[in-house]
């Protein structure tokens, strides 16, 4: 018997990678955690952290399931930016970003119904052309920008900001797919063998 996988992400662009390498979960979970970067906490243990924090939570009451959490921060530098909630925040996020390099963290945890976890993080190097007003007006109106870390979807139009990448494009889009495809396939064979 195949044991059960929940994706504890309720991110469409992660449910679609997934499938897209043929690792579709057996259910969908949208779980519910504070998502505040602790004091002093790099970008990136924030992004493991939080991936932690989800995998964990839905592994309460699901004990039977190989449980993938996922998150994704976008920083410059230091400077974590948030996901963008209104215009005025995703304007802000564009303009910082304009002409310069920024990093996006993404963080995996995956639980076993055994307990054991793996857990990794990887980051991508990210360099924006610089922005005209009338660009990031123009993108602004677009709304892609609603909830979405540094205020910009890579997948779509921000597409044309890009001048560079150093690093994993599915990691910018919201799982890095080769990272994940290969613990998830050890996470996998691991609760299978333990569940004969």
């Amino acid at each position: 018997m195949t044991v059960p996988f929940i994706l504890a992400s309720g991110s469409p662009r992660r449910l679609a990678l997934l499938e897209q390498i043929g690792q579709a979960p057996d259910l969908v979970m949208s779980v519910d955690i504070d998502e505040s970067p602790l004091l002093g906490e790099r970008p990136a243990d924030t992004a493991l952290r939080l991936a932690i924090r989800k995998a964990e939570t839905a592994a309460v009451g699901n004990s039977d399931a190989v449980i993938l959490g996922a998150d994704t921060v976008v920083a410059c530098g230091r400077r974590l930016l948030p996901k963008a909630e209104t215009e005025g925040e995703a304007r802000q996020c564009l303009e910082l970003l304009s002409g310069r390099r920024h990093q996006v963290h993404g963080g995996i945890a995956i639980v076993a119904p055994s307990g054991k976890s793996w857990r990794r993080q990887i980051t991508t190097m990210v360099k924006f052309k610089r922005l005209t007003i009338s660009e990031i007006d123009a993108y602004l109106a677009g709304g892609e920008w609603r909830g979405k870390a540094g205020g910009y979807a890579i997948q779509g139009r921000a597409a044309v900001f890009v001048s560079a990448i150093n690093g994993s494009y599915t990691n910018i889009v919201g799982l890095c797919a080769h990272v994940t495809e290969r613990v998830l396939a050890a996470a996998r064979a691991h609760a299978n063998k333990i569940s004969v």
